[in-house]
């Protein structure tokens, strides 16, 4: 049943595809294929060939035309006889079991879509029970309406109560109602997923009595984009060790950590990143993984920078955060890695309008800061309601105390207008020997 998923990271060769079309141009396309180059990468494929096919929409029959999958078959028996046979070929969008069936026949070898692809991360970087139960739900959801292609040689058993005379209608030990092996094999997927849900509610109950328990404190929330750095941010604040890596979805796990800046204590928490074409179904099942950004009275929302397209991410995020009900939450704007911010300089004598791709860092720095000081119309579409914008290196450490001071200005706020009546670690005084 598990087809769908690589159980272990091997160093397999793998083809991508993708599909420009009218929503979708060559460029974003181009974008689209690097992630999932890197989303492979992070499950231990290794990339060695792209597909691109200019269309009007994907096939409902094979996802690509009739010659693309010839094309992709006949590179596939190429690099067989050359010795270096491909492991998989992987599709940026997400497949029916009918395209899956159609690819699988035609190409013979794993097919695998970004669904999927980001499925087996899921297990791969998964540590506790929670997260486990989580992916293993995601992956019954994903396979269960693909069932059919598993058991093509036993989609009809020979059941029934066969002729009034000698029962000639049915195979000998099968007479009787009969249940086919694909029916069989959803009735126990539909079990399984009830008892980890049940399972899931079990644990949610056991997580809402922890942050019952975690006292009158202030809760903050690192949401963004997978790859981000909101890990390493997590590190460099609270002075912990949490798994960071350059490398998709590393953090999976929710983690929390109390952070004290001054004499404010507060909690902080590292959330699972999001991603662009991300399955409904796939944010229905880590719903209780992102129940610490729905509980928070702050979110930390970074942003990496020195990415190409780091716009459209934030409207992902934010789309996402919308679909969780969290976009009236106040939110701190942070964009990370700008020791990695690259810009091309304009050729003055280039005469058409810049790009984004031309604008220095300390423009870009002024523009967003204008946007935040602005009104909500003046700002990014969707950014929900940013009441500040900084600009830092997490692993370089710049403008650091800066983000402290911020975040101290703002979680005490937030503090006082929730517990009036809690007293801080200690009382700051004025030079003049006045309370603060």
């Amino acid at each position: 049943m598990k087809e769908f998923v690589i159980s272990e990271v091997k160093a397999e060769s793998a083809i991508l595809v993708g599909l420009i079309t009218e929503a979708q141009n060559e460029a974003k396309t181009k974008e689209y294929l690097d992630e999932l180059e890197f989303l492979a990468d992070t499950a231990g494929a290794v990339t060695v060939k792209r597909f691109t096919q200019k269309v009007n929409g994907p096939s409902a029959v094979t996802y690509v035309g009739k010659g693309k999958l010839e094309e992709i078959k006949a590179y596939i028996e190429q690099c067989e006889d050359n010795e270096e046979p491909i492991g998989m070929v992987i599709f940026d969008d997400e497949l029916s079991a009918k395209q899956l069936r159609n690819i699988e026949a035609a190409l013979q070898v794993k097919i695998l879509d970004r669904t999927s692809l980001i499925l087996d991360i899921f297990a791969m970087r998964a540590q506790t029970a929670n997260a486990k139960t989580q992916v293993e739900l995601a992956q019954y959801r994903y396979m269960l309406p693909r069932l059919q292609r598993l058991w093509t040689h036993l989609e009809r058993q020979g059941g029934g109560s066969g002729g009034a005379g000698g029962g000639k209608g049915g195979s000998v030990g099968l007479r009787g109602p009969g249940e086919t092996q694909l029916e069989m094999d959803r009735r126990i997927i539909l079990n399984r997923m009830s008892l980890l849900k049940e399972r899931l509610a079990e644990i949610d109950k056991q997580k809402r009595t922890q942050r019952q328990n975690r006292g009158k404190m202030v809760r903050v929330a690192l949401v963004g984009y997978t790859n981000v750095g909101k890990s390493t941010l997590l590190n460099l604040l609270s002075k912990s060790d949490v798994f960071a890596e350059n490398k998709l979805f590393a953090t999976l796990d929710t983690t929390v950590r109390k952070v004290v800046v001054s004499n404010l204590p507060f909690l902080l928490a590292d959330t699972v990143g999001f991603i662009r074409k991300l399955p409904t179904d796939l944010v229905e099942s880590f719903k209780s993984t992102l129940d610490e950004t729905r509980e928070a009275d702050l979110l930390v929302h970074v942003v990496d920078v020195s990415h190409p397209d780091f716009e459209e991410q934030i409207e992902v995020v934010n789309r996402t955060l919308c679909d969780l009900g969290c976009a009236d939450k106040p939110q701190i704007l942070i964009f990370n890695k700008m020791d990695t911010y690259t810009f091309t300089p304009k050729d003055p004598n280039d005469l058409t309008p810049a790009g984004k791709e031309n604008m220095p860092l300390t423009e870009l720095m002024q523009t967003w800061m204008a946007r935040a000081a602005g009104t909500t119309e003046a700002r990014h579409p969707g950014a929900g309601a940013v009441s500040d914008v900084i600009f830092i290196s997490a692993r370089q450490k710049q403008n650091i105390d800066e983000l402290r001071e911020l975040l101290y200005t703002r979680v005490r706020e937030l503090h006082v207008q929730k517990y009036p009546y809690n007293d801080f670690l200690y009382q700051e005084y004025s030079p003049d020997g006045e309370p603060v």
